[in-house]
């Protein structure tokens, strides 16, 4: 009871905090956030050597732990993933500043000007496992769109998050913005977490950012608000009308570049048709790349095919292993999708305008590619600078969820002595 009434106890005191924080960031120049986010670079770069250092206490730890190749990669920091962090930073610094911006205005017969203004949400919780450059980038997407966080990162990733988290608050310190704007807590202990999910006064939404297990916790426990983001189940479907080159370049990117990322593939729909003009040769790339296909079907007569089960479809691996599947044409793909997605991310690959067209208005996932690997469904990739997650829910926010998208807005009505009649 002690530790539950503690959690519960810094939940709050960090809740009030962050508040008093975000009604000051509400009206904060944005040159100064600005400023304080290139400063915040300057920290990460400057401090490199440290920032690697904590890392690898987290690296062993996750090794203890036995993390998964994959996952071991989210957690691990060089140097060039530390220029990239301050990278993003700089990028988020750089974009134009979403609040206070007019969306909408017009004008009534009753004599009312009417703007739609964009306004920041307030306090945002953000729990992640794993990747500790998701402090930075959730850091740094609040600041720039006026709102204070609360970040909860994994116990994985702990020291580094810690590290990251000190450039940041140097940056708010440069410009003297309150340190409550980017807070981290500070313990391992999963009541936190119940805590932040229960803080309805103090926190206006949660972002989880992880895997399957702890998004449905969220889902399931959470009374704050919730942006949902429960799976990176993402399919490429290779139409009949696909180029070949392209097909094998993308199919190969989508699922090896980074297998432990929500946008890598997870799953690869051949149309008959294309199967039967070029044969397995899609599969047989990612064989030859190290990476366990299990298919049915067919796709058991290349050597190297494992057999499916029925539980591989509608799998996240995030692991060099991959489903897949023949399907009838791009009707076939998408009932699978349909099926067996989670309404993340899918690419067709076809040359065939009409293929792709009736693709993109059947399904109604977030981001919907053509010709176009999984792995760029990212909102840095997208002009976003960073993001804070790829929302798969339809409320708000949905796909890459940037700066822009962690605001709502208010009317601001202006009269001349108007009254109603």
């Amino acid at each position: 009871m002690k530790d539950e009434f503690d959690a519960k106890g810094l939940i709050e005191t960090m809740g009030a905090a962050a508040r008093a924080a975000a009604a000051e960031l509400a009206f904060t120049s944005a040159e100064a956030k600005q400023k304080a986010l290139e400063a915040a670079a300057d920290a990460v770069l400057a401090h490199a050597n440290e920032i690697i250092a904590a890392n690898g206490e987290d690296m062993a730890y996750g090794s203890e732990k036995g993390l998964s190749p994959a996952m071991m990669d989210r957690l691990m920091l060089d140097q060039s993933r530390i220029e990239a962090i301050a990278k993003g930073l700089r990028a988020v610094a750089a974009q134009r500043d979403p609040v206070g911006d007019v969306i909408t205005e017009w004008d009534m017969p009753s004599g009312l000007h009417i703007q739609r203004v964009r306004t920041p949400l307030g306090v945002i919780g953000v729990i992640y496992e794993s990747r500790p450059n998701v402090t930075a980038d959730a850091g740094a997407l609040c600041l720039k769109s006026g709102n204070a966080v609360i970040l909860r990162g994994g116990s994985e990733s702990f020291h580094s998050s810690r590290a990251i988290h000190a450039c940041l608050l140097e940056g708010l310190k440069s410009q003297g913005l309150p340190e409550a704007a980017i807070q981290l807590v500070p313990t391992r202990d999963r009541a936190a977490v119940a805590e932040m999910l229960r803080a309805t006064d103090y926190i206006d939404v949660i972002v989880p950012r992880g895997g399957k297990g702890l998004v449905g916790l969220v889902q399931a426990e959470a009374r704050v608000p919730v942006f949902a983001h429960l799976e990176g189940i993402c399919h490429v479907y290779a139409d009949g009308a696909a180029d070949l080159d392209k097909a094998r370049a993308v199919v190969l990117n989508a699922k090896t570049r980074r297998t432990g990322i929500c946008g890598a593939m997870e799953c690869l729909l051949i149309d008959r048709a294309f199967w039967d003009q070029h044969g397995g040769v899609l599969v047989e790339d990612l064989l030859k790349a190290g990476v366990e296909v299990r298919g049915m079907g067919d796709l058991l007569s290349i050597e190297g095919v494992t057999e499916a089960s029925a539980e591989d479809y509608g799998r996240e691996f995030l692991d060099m292993i991959c489903a897949a599947k023949i399907v009838e044409g791009v009707d076939g793909a998408i009932e699978h999708i349909r099926r067996y997605g989670s309404q993340h991310t899918e690419s067709i690959l076809t040359e065939d305008d009409a293929a792709a067209a009736r693709f993109f208005e059947r399904l109604d996932s977030a981001i919907l590619m053509r010709n176009a690997s999984t792995q760029f469904a990212d909102g840095g990739e997208f002009g976003m600078g960073a993001e804070i997650g790829i929302a798969t829910g339809k409320m708000h926010a949905r796909g890459p969820v940037g700066a822009e998208q962690l605001t709502s807005f208010k009317y601001l009505v202006t009269g001349d002595g108007t009254v109603r009649p």
